[in-house]
């Protein structure tokens, strides 16, 4: 089956119980049995991942296109406005990344309505709490 990596930055580990009026109630293993489920049903297989360091985010997209991922649906974090490193392996590689936020950036702080990953992005899902990575999947689904 094809694969879809999925890759989170930064404090998403904490989900569920960091800022739960910002990014909800949801675990990241929530997230994950969500994807799951409807990757089965789309005919493809998750490879979901997380790490508070932005070089194994790196290393991951390379990985991604090296295993011939169908696609990448990238959540990194706060690295979101502040990595060219990620920047320019998205561009490096020719897996499409779609990039996804739990909340809407630009609806928040000024700081977050650069986003040095959309820039490289094929497409960015942002401001629907979980619903943002099943939605990503399913573009992904159609790659």
């Amino acid at each position: 089956m094809p694969t879809v990596f999925v890759l989170n930055g930064p404090n998403l580990n904490l989900l569920g119980t960091r800022e739960p009026e910002i990014y909800g109630s949801d675990t990241l293993d929530d997230i994950a049995g969500q994807l799951e489920d409807r990757a089965r049903e789309l005919g493809l297989d998750i490879d979901m991942r997380q790490s508070n360091h932005e070089g194994h985010l790196v290393d991951w997209l390379h990985e991604a296109q090296a295993r011939d991922a169908r696609a990448v649906i990238l959540n990194a974090g706060g690295f979101t406005h502040t990595s060219v490193a990620i920047h320019d392996a998205i561009k490096a590689v020719r897996t499409p990344v779609i990039e996804v936020h739990l909340s809407n950036p630009h609806a928040r702080e000024a700081f977050r309505h650069v986003s040095l990953i959309g820039q490289a992005a094929r497409g960015t899902i942002a401001g629907f709490g979980a619903l943002s990575y099943l939605l990503a999947l399913e573009a992904a689904a159609r790659f």
